[in-house]
């Protein structure tokens, strides 16, 4: 049973976002499940919210200028990002066909429906940022970019590079 007010939320949503030319898609996601005061949750909140992902158009992607693939390198290690078809901005700021990069280090993607996680492994750049300089230990390691939109939400379909490996010696 979906529950009306995130239904009539999200139908709202929707049409606000459609009447203002924004492409969307949703998608169905579990909201938290408020505890009582036994701390159980309730089963009234396990019902699916919708979540507006911001649509990519078509041909965006995203893609590392330094390093290559393979390259071995040592600290720091310059990293610049490249776009193509979209822009960047700064994370919060909604404009159309835009978003902002956040490296992924040796790790797989996160939830696509959900906001990109903020820890070593997912480093944001809401700051609009194109380039950085990052620490690794030795050894080899993965790299890969996604670009995510002003909520920190990625695209739908995802805009994400190739993994690269590089060894940092």
């Amino acid at each position: 049973m979906i529950r009306p007010d995130l239904a009539i939320g999200a139908l709202a949503l929707a049409l606000c976002l459609s009447a203002c030319g924004e492409r969307s898609t949703p998608v169905s996601e579990k909201p938290a499940q408020p505890e009582t005061a036994t701390g159980a949750a309730t089963e009234a909140a396990t019902e699916p919210a919708v979540r507006v992902r911001t649509a990519s158009p078509e041909g965006a992607r995203v893609f590392f200028i330094t390093p290559a693939d393979g390259d071995s390198v040592s600290n720091p290690i310059d990293v610049e990002f490249g776009i193509e078809v979209m822009t960047v901005a700064k994370a919060g700021d909604k404009q159309p066909d835009s978003g902002h990069h956040h490296l992924l280090i040796d790790t797989d993607l996160p939830d696509l429906a959900a906001p990109v996680p903020a820890d070593a492994n997912h480093v944001h750049f809401g700051d609009g940022s194109t380039r950085t300089e990052i620490t690794l230990d030795p050894g080899q390691h993965t790299l890969r970019l996604l670009l995510a939109d002003h909520l920190h939400v990625p695209h739908d379909p995802p805009v994400v590079s190739e993994v690269i490996t590089i060894t940092v010696e």
